[in-house]
C-alpha cells in the first residue's frame, strides 16, 4: 500500500468492499490494482461489479473508473445520499454480501435508506445470511447510537436459484457514532434462533430444532428456537433449509452461528453442527463474535475524538484482523493499540487482549450542508 498524489493504492481483491466503504466514509480517493491479475479469469467478478453499481446508486458525485481488463479500479467517493431503490443481486453471492456494507453508510446518509435486495437470502461461503445480519450486526449498531434500523424478509430465497427479497430500512441518521467501552466479557443468559425451510417438508425444521436442542441442553440456559416454514410464491425458486442460533446476554451483546443444508445433507446433522459451532464461537469470543469485529472497529475509528475500547479473544486476532487494521491505517491514518491482558493480575484474562482506538472525529458530510 502506498499513498502518492493524495490517492491511496491497494493491491488485490481482498477486502474490496470494505476498502471502498472506508474510502467513502473518509472521502478519500483510492486505487485498487492487480485484481486477480494472475487468475485464468482476471479482473472483477459479476458480484463486485454489482456492488460498485449499488455504491454508485447510494452516493452522489462518486466516480468509478474500471480498466479495460477489469484488474484496476480508481474510486473517487461522493456524498452518501441513500434514498429508495431496488437492487438485483447476482446468484453468485447472497444478499448479505450487499447488505452488510450498506450498514456502514446508512446512518451517515443525507436521506433515509430504503433498499429492497433481491436474490439469495441464505448464507454462502463467508458471506452472512439475513438472520446473521439482523441478529448479529443491527444490535452492534445500537451500541453506537444507531437504533432505528430494520431488516425484513419479504421472500425467502434458497440456493441455487434464489428468488428472495429483503428490505433494509434505516431511519436513524446520526452525525457520528457514540464511543464504545466494552471491557468486560458478558455472561450469556439465553440462546434463541430460527430454523427455516423453503419448498421442503415442514418436518425438516423440527428435526433441525430437536438436534440443536440436544446439543445445547447441557449449557443450562434457556433455549428457544423458532420454526419458520415458507410456502408458495414467498418461498423462492429453490428447495432448501437452514438454521441460525444466537447466544444473548442481558446487556444486549450477541454471538451467533449459522448454517444451510447442502445437497444430500440431513437436517439433524445441520442442527447439531450449528449448535456445536455456536458453543465453539462462545468459547473463542469475548464481547463480540468474529463476524462483528470489523463493524465495531470501523465505527470506533469514525467516532468522536475519544478513546474507545473493545475486549477481544486472542483467537479472534487472525490474518483477516491484521488486514482490516492495515486498511484502516491506510485510509484513516489511525492505528489500533492492542494490549495483552495476560500481564494483568486477573488470571481469567490470560486469553484476552484489549483493543484501544482513538476516534478521528468524523462528521457525516451530509450533516455539514446547511
Amino acid at each position: 500500500m502506498s499513498s502518492k498524489s493524495s490517492i491511496t493504492t491497494f493491491e488485490g481483491h481482498r477486502n474490496l468492499r470494505i476498502r471502498l466503504i472506508l474510502a467513502t466514509l473518509a472521502g478519500k480517493p483510492i486505487k485498487i490494482v492487480k485484481i486477480r491479475s494472475d487468475d485464468m479469469n482476471p479482473g472483477l467478478k459479476d458480484y463486485e461489479v454489482s456492488f460498485l453499481r449499488l455504491l454508485e446508486s447510494v452516493t452522489n458525485g462518486s466516480q468509478i473508473e474500471i480498466s479495460y481488463t477489469g484488474t484496476t479500479i480508481i474510486y473517487r467517493p461522493g456524498i452518501v445520499i441513500g434514498g429508495e431503490l431496488t437492487h438485483n443481486c447476482p446468484p453468485s453471492k447472497p444478499v448479505g454480501y450487499f447488505i452488510e456494507p450498506m450498514l456502514y453508510l446508512a446512518p451517515f446518509s443525507k436521506k433515509k435508506f430504503s433498499i429492497v435486495f433481491k436474490g439469495l437470502t441464505a448464507l454462502s461461503g463467508n458471506d452472512a445470511g439475513v438472520e446473521a445480519i439482523k441478529w448479529g450486526l443491527l444490535p452492534i449498531m445500537e451500541k453506537f447510537g444507531v437504533r432505528e434500523v430494520s431488516l425484513h424478509i419479504l421472500k425467502r430465497g434458497s440456493p441455487p436459484l434464489g428468488g428472495g427479497e429483503v428490505h433494509l430500512l434505516c431511519n436513524s441518521l446520526i452525525a457520528n457514532p457514540l464511543t464504545l467501552h466494552a471491557t468486560e466479557t458478558p455472561k450469556f443468559s439465553a440462546i434463541r434462533g430460527v430454523a427455516y425451510c423453503t419448498r421442503v417438508s415442514p418436518s425438516t425444521v423440527n428435526r433441525m430444532i430437536d438436534s440443536a436442542r440436544d446439543v445445547l441442553r447441557p449449557s443450562g440456559v434457556e433455549v428457544n428456537i423458532t420454526a419458520d416454514v415458507w410456502r408458495g410464491e414467498n418461498s423462492g425458486k429453490s428447495p432448501g433449509f437452514g438454521v441460525t442460533l444466537v447466544a444473548e446476554s442481558k446487556k444486549g451483546w450477541r454471538v451467533l452461528a449459522e448454517g444451510v443444508g447442502s445437497a444430500g445433507s440431513l437436517p439433524e446433522e445441520l442442527g447439531e453442527k450449528v449448535a456445536l459451532q455456536l458453543l465453539h464461537e462462545l468459547s473463542n469470543s469475548s464481547v463480540v463474535g468474529r463476524n462483528q469485529i470489523l463493524m465495531c472497529l470501523s465505527y470506533m475509528v469514525i467516532g468522536k475524538e475519544d478513546i474507545g475500547r473493545l475486549k477481544l479473544h486472542k483467537s479472534q486476532i487472525d490474518e483477516n484482523f491484521i488486514w482490516w487494521l492495515r486498511d484502516i491505517r491506510a485510509i484513516f491514518g489511525t492505528e489500533v493499540y492492542l494490549k495483552d491482558l495476560a500481564e494483568e493480575p486477573i488470571p481469567e484474562d490470560e486469553e484476552y487482549m484489549m483493543a484501544s482506538i482513538k476516534g478521528i472525529g468524523f462528521t457525516s458530510a451530509s450533516k455539514k450542508i446547511v
